[in-house]
């Protein structure tokens, strides 16, 4: 799918856009992109996959492979530099037949993941361009309907007041540029950013409505805050389009993420229940730190392995 303007003109036509998007339907499609409470659908487990995030060394097909085989539903690829799924790698071959490869064995791309960035001195062009070329991305890899966008958004925590408006002046132009690309924009809280807590994350999305703007919910970021699961969980996971799942130690100013179920500090039979409860059906994405996958000795099948045999009990 390309976008049916050259990027000048889309970049000259959005600058001009409105400050708050009109909200409207979920253009979500299906029971696994499903999120909250669903009264209609059948209730069913999420989807629990990996993100190719912990796989950089892997070439993507052989990755693809290793995620199926270790039982995975779901899967994230990832559209970053340094990856060999990076947009610009992927010649159209490239594409179809890694589209064939998910549809092949059975797997569902949910998500693919970018790290776009709003605030001051960003440079806005640039990241508007990257969510068009990730939104061909997720249309062009995706067997069935169009894989998401997920990111965090940069900013400082310390500043979060100070450019909480300007950010969100610029996610209502992303806003608007989402709406021809047909691909939703899903954004997760991420300590150290400017949306490092549930109350900040709900501000913005309040403040920016759009069909095509979604929540993505990480408690590993929001227990560095020592804050309580269910809680965060009830603020945004009936409003949340995706999950990662990784553990997390330490404090705002000296944390380590771990392979989620390693420290024992989360209890994941209660993470999965309260998922019932609230009638979440979208996926659950096991995640690797890049703090671990750059160790020395790293191996990223033995990481998905252990985080299938960490989590497959409670969302399998």
């Amino acid at each position: 799918m390309r976008s049916p303007m050259r990027r000048r003109n889309l970049i000259r036509t959005l600058a001009g856009g409105a400050a708050v998007v009109l909200v409207g339907d979920c253009p979500l499609a299906g029971a696994q992109r499903g999120a909250g409470r669903n009264r209609t659908a059948p209730p069913r487990k999420p989807l629990f996959g990996f993100k190719q995030y912990g796989m950089q060394k892997i070439p993507v097909r052989q990755a693809i492979n290793h995620i199926a085989r270790i039982g995975y539903k779901a899967l994230e690829l990832t559209l970053m530099p340094g990856w060999d799924t990076e947009p610009k790698l992927l010649s159209k071959t490239d594409r179809i037949e890694i589209r064939r490869q998910i549809g092949d064995l059975g797997l569902e791309l949910s998500a693919v993941m970018e790290s776009l960035r709003l605030g001051p001195d960003t440079n806005q062009e640039m990241y508007l361009e990257r969510l068009r070329t990730a939104a061909e991305a997720a249309h062009e890899l995706s067997p069935g309907p169009p894989a998401m966008i997920e990111t965090a958004v940069g900013g400082r925590s310390s500043a979060f007041e100070e450019t909480k408006r300007e950010m969100a002046d610029q996610l209502s132009v992303w806003a608007k540029a989402l709406e021809p690309l047909k691909t939703v924009l899903a954004i997760k809280g991420h300590v150290g950013n400017a949306l490092d807590r549930p109350e900040r994350v709900l501000w913005m999305f309040d403040r920016v409505t759009s069909p095509w703007l979604r929540i993505g919910y990480d408690y590993s970021h929001y227990k560095i805050h020592g804050l309580d699961m269910r809680k965060t969980m009830e603020q945004l996971v009936g409003r949340s389009v995706f999950i990662h799942v990784k553990d997390s130690v330490g404090t705002e100013q000296n944390y380590r993420f771990l392979l989620p179920g390693d420290s024992g500090e989360i209890n994941y039979e209660e993470y999965a229940q309260i998922l019932r409860e609230i009638g979440y059906q979208g996926p659950v994405l096991a995640e690797v730190s890049v703090q671990l996958s750059e160790q020395p000795g790293y191996d990223g099948v033995a990481a998905a392995k252990r985080c299938w045999d960490n989590l497959s009990p409670f969302f399998v």
